[in-house]
């Protein structure tokens, strides 16, 4: 975990690729994707269906270990169509009725609302306005008196070593007005960001935050 102040704001940044801000007891992700393996695999693609409950596994223990009263989720929440995954969160919200459940719709959520009306869901269509953040899913609109935290970008980081080497990592971009999220979600991808040198860059590295003070621009 490591702490960052924005707008005299503390927030905690945690190797979940989730943000955790006390005072509004919250939990911030983005760009879960849920679905998406299941959606995948009924095309005919093979990928591990043990990886989607990953995602399930390590939302329910952010929830435990913080005991958040709201769970806010910046978009991309399902990846696509309905699937039987779509039960699994609606579960998982009835598991956890204690928490304010709260969806900042993204581009990828185009379930048919009688599937939002079954959840527990409190549904944003655009932005959330909780000074002094705007909460949303694209960084499409800045305003002076908000700092933009979002999602949709799946930030990420190359890393290069002595060899030639290379890794790139997830991480969470802070830049003079907006800052984005990394996607929650496995088998999401990564969009390598090219930052400015008053840009901060944290990336994610196993169970650790690791701070990047100059990141390779390429």
């Amino acid at each position: 975990m490591k702490e960052i102040s924005l707008r005299g704001e503390i927030l905690q940044l945690l190797p979940e690729k989730a943000m955790y801000w006390p005072r509004e007891s919250a939990i911030l992700i983005a760009d879960l994707h849920l679905g998406k393996i299941t959606h995948f695999r009924k095309a005919g693609i093979a990928l591990p269906p043990q990886s989607e409950d990953k995602n399930w596994q390590t939302l329910s223990r952010l929830i435990r270990k913080h005991k958040p009263k709201k769970l806010i989720i910046l978009g991309d929440l399902f990846h696509s169509k309905y699937n039987d995954q779509w039960e699994n969160f609606i579960d998982m919200t009835e598991r956890y009725d204690d928490v304010d459940w709260i969806l900042v719709k993204g581009n990828h959520d185009i379930l048919r609302e009688r599937h939002y009306d079954r959840s527990n869901l409190s549904i944003c269509d655009y932005a959330l306005k909780v000074p002094p953040f705007l909460l949303t899913h694209e960084p499409d609109e800045v305003f002076e008196d908000l700092y933009t935290l979002c999602g949709h970008i799946h930030p990420g980081i190359r890393l290069k070593g002595m060899a030639k080497q290379s890794l790139r990592l997830p991480c969470f971009f802070f830049g003079q007005q907006v800052g984005i999220l990394p996607a929650f979600g496995v088998f999401t991808g990564l969009h390598v960001l090219h930052p400015n040198k008053d840009d901060r860059v944290m990336v994610i590295a196993e169970d650790q935050i690791v701070e990047i003070e100059n990141p390779i621009r390429e």
